[in-house]
């Protein structure tokens, strides 16, 4: 007897969100059942060998098993390193701050 157990796939993009969930058999790997939930379809920029995967927000690799009602997340690739994002938003801000500060001691004059 072939046992199915649920499971949720995810994609998000900043303007959609898609949950797509689906029975799966024992045995299912991630990538079976990515295949099997039509994101790919619906999103075919999707490259399962370049976008990484996680269950529940842990990297996974494709052919990793699925237990019953794992979800699984597919990472979408940086914009922009995370470090270089925290500079500049640094250096935003001093110069708000800077700005901020020269505006002040102007008209306390």
């Amino acid at each position: 007897m072939t046992v199915f157990f649920q499971v949720e796939v995810v994609y998000a993009l900043p303007h959609i969100q898609i949950l797509e969930k689906l029975d799966v058999s024992a045995g299912c790997t991630v990538e079976q059942a990515i295949k099997c939930s039509g994101i790919l379809d619906q999103f075919p920029e999707i490259d399962l060998t370049k976008n990484k995967l996680g269950i529940f927000g842990k990297f996974a690799q494709r052919d990793t098993s699925l237990h019953p009602y794992d979800r699984i997340a597919i990472y979408r690739p940086l914009i922009i390193d995370p470090k270089e994002a925290r500079r500049i938003r640094a250096k935003k801000s001093l110069a708000h701050r800077k700005s901020a500060l020269i505006s002040h001691f102007l008209f306390n004059l």
